[in-house]
């Protein structure tokens, strides 16, 4: 996700900023405290209390719909559709599928205590981290905000959420309805801007959740160090997607518009650009303006989501302006209503802007290849992406590209549906992040599983202690 997705946090310092004093700091520690006390009176723990967070989870997202939609279309125009589909949808099954699952993903599970533990029992039970931040991106503004809650208050935890200050009257949606649906002391919302996320990597959290930059990523890495504090970094990056030349082009074509034009492009895993095989990229070229065309309708107002701001805006400008390649379609910016035209650049430079950062909008890079082998080589001298697609007809191809490359996650003809596989996990690798969630995983993700062992009483052998003789060490190594 590229750095505009959330102002970066900087490193608090009593001397050069005042998020480490006055109100920005004092809202920051009573928002700790809330949830860390809250956390220590043990009620977090039960799953009563987890189950009624899930479900209060679940009923925001289901009730409050219409507020949830308007406030996302106030901030940058998403369409309901979209907006309930990409950022509704899945919060309410991520909610209930934990839900549903609590009591089996909570048992203690059993394993061999080794020979040395004879007789006895070994087994782990998964605890809760403790005290959880949550720093959620724009984008998707109710998505990534609450799914990380559901694994967070799942495993047991306080959480404190801040929401992002790009998208503000999402922020004060939430900053609203959490405290309706869900027990405010134990999940507590802290609205604010960069001041107010580095205020908050202050304090002694046990756990940072962060959605963003690869570059405000570090930052939380560092703050996090201070306090030995766990961290899931959600980073994003450059999505590739390698078209073969035994790829069903149309299908393709469409189904590579789509994931592009979601959100105006603005998702963290939308396919960012194409490596197509010379014997298809001609095909391919010809095939998604039309695509592009297709999806927008008649009256793009209503299907485009705008871009966040004009600093974003001005930025994909650039990058088009000096890509070094050949418009194929699109590329008109419009200010005014916080548009970029769906486009599609032919052959850019590779070592252009557009090609070494995170677009995270509507403009399509294609670049031809001379077979998989040539794509699997771009691909790898890269940072490692948090997706990665392809589009083929060969299941050797497949084969390859999962045995040769390194990504987050894969998904094979076709975008982004690897996010909403309710038993995957979803996480970056590398550059891309650290850490996964979703479904269970999200749950091991928010907890310690911490290892037991049950030894017996009554059969304590003597030759299990000191001093040992020959006779003691050569019946412990037949034994052991």
């Amino acid at each position: 996700m590229v750095d505009v997705a959330h102002n970066p946090p900087t490193p608090t310092n009593p001397e050069q900023t005042g998020a480490a004093n006055g109100t920005t700091a004092a809202l920051a520690g009573t928002a700790f405290r809330t949830a860390s006390d809250t956390w220590a009176s043990g009620r977090t723990r039960t799953l009563d209390w987890r189950a009624r967070q899930l479900e209060g989870v679940e009923q925001l997202v289901t009730e409050c719909e219409d507020e949830l939609v308007a406030a996302m279309s106030a901030d940058f125009g998403k369409p309901r559709v979209e907006a309930w589909l990409a950022d509704l949808l899945p919060v309410a099954n991520e909610a209930r599928h934990a839900r549903r699952s609590l009591r089996w993903w909570t048992r203690p599970r059993w394993t061999w205590p080794g020979m040395v533990n004879l007789p006895g029992s070994a087994w782990t039970v998964a605890e809760p981290l403790g005290t959880v931040l949550v720093i959620s991106p724009w984008n998707y503004p109710v998505n990534l905000a609450l799914t990380p809650v559901v694994a967070a208050v799942a495993a047991g935890n306080a959480v404190v959420l801040k929401p992002s200050e790009l998208t503000p009257a999402t922020s004060a949606a939430l900053a609203q309805l959490v405290p309706r649906y869900l027990d405010p002391d134990g999940v507590v919302v802290v609205e604010g801007n960069a001041d107010t996320a580095s205020a908050l990597l202050e304090q002694p959290f046990d756990h940072i959740f962060f959605t963003g930059s690869p570059t405000v990523g570090r930052v939380v890495m560092a703050a996090a160090a201070k306090h030995l504090a766990s961290v899931t970094l959600e980073l994003g990056g450059k999505s590739p997607v390698i078209v073969t030349a035994d790829a069903d082009v149309p299908v393709a074509a469409r189904r590579i518009a789509w994931g592009k034009l979601l959100n105006a492009g603005q998702t963290c895993i939308a396919p960012d650009y194409v490596l197509a095989d010379r014997a298809v990229a001609d095909r391919l070229l010809e095939a998604l303006p039309g695509a592009l065309a297709r999806m927008e309708g008649a009256d793009p107002s209503a299907t485009r989501t705008r871009i966040v701001n004009g600093r974003h805006l001005e930025r994909l400008a650039g990058l088009l302006e000096h890509s070094g390649g050949r418009l194929v379609t699109g590329g008109g910016v419009d200010p005014q209503r916080g548009w970029i035209e769906p486009t599609v650049v032919a052959d850019p430079d590779p070592e252009s802007a557009l090609m070494q950062e995170e677009i995270f909008g509507p403009v399509l890079p294609v670049l031809r290849v001379d077979g998989l082998d040539d794509a699997i080589r771009f691909v790898n001298a890269r940072p490692k992406p948090l997706a990665l697609y392809l589009f083929s007809g060969s299941r050797e191809a497949e084969r390859r590209v999962l045995a040769e490359t390194t990504a987050g996650g894969t998904c094979l003809n076709h975008v982004l549906y690897q996010f909403v596989a309710p038993g995957l996990p979803f996480g970056g690798v590398g550059n891309s992040g650290t850490g996964a969630y979703h479904g269970r995983r999200g749950f091991e993700e928010l907890s310690h599983r911490k290892p037991v062992v049950r030894r017996s009483v009554r059969v304590d052998p003597p030759f299990g202690y000191p001093p040992y003789d020959a006779w003691k060490e050569k019946l412990i190594r037949r034994l052991l």
